[in-house]
Order: C-alpha cells, then sequence, then structure tokens
C-alpha cells in the first residue's frame, strides 16, 4: 500500500498550511508558507493548491486523478465536485467525527478494520460514503483502551453540519453531503482544474 511518509511539519510550512488542518497543535518556529522565491509562476501556484489538497486528505497522484477525471464527469463545478468527493473519503469521515486525532491516524485504524459502514466492517480508507450511511466503532474495537477513552473524553472536536455524531455509541451518520464551505482549509479548487485541463 502507497503511502505519504513525508515530514508534516516540514510540508506544512512548504504549503503554506497550519498544521491544525492536519489534527497537529505543534507551531512551527519558522514562518508558515515561506518561500525562497518572491514571485512564483503560474503553474507553481496551480501545482502547491494541487498538493496542498493532496497532502492534507493522504492522496497520491494517481488516485488524485482518478478523483478529478471522475468530478469532471458530474457535469456540476468540477473543482467544487472533487473536493466534496474527497471530503466524503471514509478515512475522512473517521477524523471529522474526531474517532482519530489525524487524518493519517485515521487512514490506520480504518486499514486495521476498528470500523463499520451499514453494520458491515470496512478496511478500505478511499472507501466513499453515502448519505445515510451510519459509521461506527466496530463492535470488537469498542472493548479496546483506545475507544473506552474516546467516550469518556470531554476534549471531543465539534463535527461538521453534514455529519451527526453520537459520542455514547461511538457512532456516526451521514446526513447530507458536504457542502464546499464544509471544507476548513484555505483552498482555491480552480487552480487545480485549471492546473489539470491543460
Amino acid at each position: 500500500m502507497a503511502k505519504n511518509t513525508q515530514p508534516v511539519l516540514k510540508r506544512c510550512r512548504t504549503l503554506g498550511i497550519s498544521p491544525a488542518v492536519m489534527g497537529y497543535s505543534k507551531s512551527s518556529n519558522k514562518n508558515p508558507g515561506a518561500q525562497r522565491r518572491a514571485k512564483k509562476s503560474e503553474y507553481a501556484t496551480q501545482l502547491n493548491e494541487k498538493q496542498k489538497v493532496k497532502f492534507v486528505y493522504g492522496i497520491l497522484e494517481k488516485q488524485f486523478r482518478m478523483y478529478y477525471e471522475k468530478a469532471a464527469r458530474m457535469g456540476g463545478n468540477t473543482g467544487e465536485e472533487l473536493l466534496t468527493m474527497i471530503e466524503r473519503r471514509l478515512d475522512n469521515v473517521v477524523y471529522r467525527l474526531g474517532f482519530a486525532s489525524t487524518r493519517r491516524e485515521a487512514r490506520q485504524l480504518v486499514n486495521h478494520g476498528h470500523y463499520t459502514v451499514n453494520g458491515k466492517r470496512v478496511n478500505i480508507p478511499s472507501y466513499l460514503v453515502k448519505v445515510g450511511d451510519v459509521i461506527a466503532v466496530s463492535e470488537k474495537s469498542a472493548s479496546n483502551n483506545r475507544f473506552k477513552k474516546m467516550k469518556e473524553d470531554d476534549a471531543f472536536i465539534a463535527a461538521p453540519k453534514w455529519l451527526d455524531r453520537d459520542k455514547a455509541t461511538l457512532t456516526g451518520k451521514v446526513i447530507a453531503a458536504p457542502a464546499r464551505d464544509d471544507i476548513d482549509f484555505d483552498i482555491e479548487e480552480h487552480l487545480i482544474v485549471e492546473l489539470y485541463s491543460k
């Protein structure tokens, strides 16, 4: 299985994103997004936006291109369709529900089969959830100390409005499709579309 193993804080600094977007509270002393070159070319700006999304969601190029092609066929605004599709990935939904502290951790927990979708165990991080899907910690995993602590923890992050979470049973439901304004970091998706449509 291919995965991104780049140092998170260093990559955040390069791409100009806050480590908090990645679920990390550490902050770097250096100025985030500081670049050696004063002015970027149009291509460099477009590439940076694509790299930002790929890095935040932990997606590699081949899969990202597949998402883009799917979004382009949907007929709506390609950039928005792309972002909302990526937002529906199971590893991201697990992170958004607060069942993992980072997307990387969520990906690993999904890989290890700790979650079910509509009662069936799913171990594919890129699985796309649909409206009405119920995501839950599997019965076997619920007895794990990690998830027991999660039920008692008061520092639970707020779930976005398109997800409904029950902390007591560690379940979440997709109550609506994610909207563009649900994405919690700055991204100019039209630059990604321009990059791929060249």
